[in-house]
Order: C-alpha cells, then structure tokens, then sequence
C-alpha cells in the first residue's frame, strides 16, 4: 500500500461493496450483480469497485467467499456431529439462500478469479471421507445431497411425488453412509 494511503478505509470500502453485492445476490441472483449496479447500491462512483476489483468475476469470487464462509460455520460443526446433520445443514443453506448456493458453485464464473474457495470447501470432502473412510464415498453422498437440492429447487423431482424435506435429506444421507 502506498504511503498515505488510509488502509481503513480501503478495507472499509472494499467490504461494503462485498456486503452490497452479498446482499443483491442473495435477493436478486448472480444476474442482478455488476459493478456499476453494486457501485450504485454502495452509494459510489461507477469505477470506484475497480479500485478492489479489476473484473466482475473477481467481484463475485469475493461475495461467493463471503457465502463459502457462511455455509461453513454451519456445515463445519454439523460435520462433526454426524453425516445426517452435514446433509440438513447444506440442504437449510440451500433452502435459505437459493442464489447463494447457486453462486457458490458457479467453477464457470469464477474459476481463477479469486476468493481462495476451494481452501475452504476442501475440509468439507476430507471431512466426509473420513467419516466414510474413502473419497468416492465422500463424493457419492455430496453429489445425492447436492442434486436433491438442486432438484427439489427446480421442481424436477416433484413429478416422482417426492417431497425432499430436512427429514428426506437426512434420510438419504444417513443411509448412504450407512452402505
């Protein structure tokens, strides 16, 4: 940082446009989100997110971490109480926060942009695999507890007349690790 340069306020800045666009994506959806449109919601200057951000995907990748970071103090603790527990937590954060969860795992957007989120994510399959003693394992039951959330969100599994509730996450969860 240059001298003079308040390193408060840069920060200060910084995090209030990560808040703003935290906040649009989870009311509005990833499209909802451009830097002119946080910059304007944050009460700033059209190129003052340029300052912090030199793209929108590095822009995203910082509110994609700030959801990361949210989803983890839920899954990390529910990851220690048992698999079942794990699924409910995920399934609630997507549940609760739809766009979020959509943001959170957009690789395409933000693949190289920032953010470091895989160095929170990859506890979550070690995590798993241990509790399940392998990786394919881990992999096996995220990928069913992913997809009912994905499906149950777009309305594809209703057709089946499946109702995907925390009881059925859990369900399924419980028997997967069980196998």
């Amino acid at each position: 940082m240059p001298e003079g340069v308040d390193t408060v306020n840069v920060d200060a800045t910084r995090e209030t446009l990560i808040r703003v666009g935290t906040a649009m994506v989870d009311a509005d959806g990833i499209a909802a989100v451009g830097v002119r449109s946080v910059a304007a919601a944050a009460g700033l200057s059209h190129g003052a997110p340029r300052r912090y951000f030199p793209t929108l995907a590095a822009l995203l990748a910082a509110i994609a971490r700030e959801g990361v970071d949210d989803l983890d103090r839920a899954l990390a603790p529910a990851l220690a109480r048992g698999v079942g527990d794990a699924a409910v937590a995920y399934w609630r954060f997507s549940v609760e926060r739809p766009h979020m969860f959509d943001l959170i795992f957009r690789h395409d957007l933000l693949g190289g942009a920032g953010g470091d989120l895989r160095e929170v994510t990859r506890p979550w399959i070690d995590a798993l695999a241990e509790r399940l003693d392998g990786i394919d394992r881990a992999i096996e039951l995220w990928s069913a507890i992913h997809g009912l959330c994905v499906l149950a969100r777009t309305a594809a599994i209703a057709s089946a007349g499946i109702t995907v509730d925390e009881g059925y996450v859990r369900a399924v969860a419980e028997r997967l690790a069980a196998a």
